[in-house]
């Protein structure tokens, strides 16, 4: 994964899943520098995320100056994320080549941990 924050879960009305964790400053400049080898259209931008040991891939929406990461309901329940809980996140812009605009998204997946 290439940069990894944390930040606060909290609910939007806007597009489904409703559940999205907005990027800090320093996340979201790693995007914006990214953003024109991986943009399929509409500010969308692929990536592979990792909370916990689960690991999905996803698009960020532009919101307010930042990007917003979809936090999907599968990912909310195996990690237990309520609204307003803080998660560590860590991310990694795919590139266009790795995911098209109407391409399905692969399962979410739970990494082992190695011991």
């Amino acid at each position: 994964m290439d940069t990894s924050f944390t930040a606060e879960v909290f609910e939007w009305r806007g597009p489904a899943p409703f559940y999205w964790v907005l990027l800090p400053v320093d996340a979201a400049d790693y995007v914006r520098a990214q953003a024109a080898e991986a943009t399929y259209g509409w500010g969308a931008i692929p990536v592979l995320a990792r909370i916990g040991a689960t690991e999905w891939e996803t698009s960020l929406l532009p919101r307010s100056g930042s990007y917003a990461l979809p936090l999907r309901k599968d990912v909310r329940r195996k990690e237990n994320i309520g609204d307003g809980a803080a998660v560590a996140v860590a991310l990694t812009v795919a590139p266009r080549e790795g995911r098209t605009a109407s391409g399905p998204a692969p399962a979410v997946q739970v990494m082992k941990e190695d011991r």
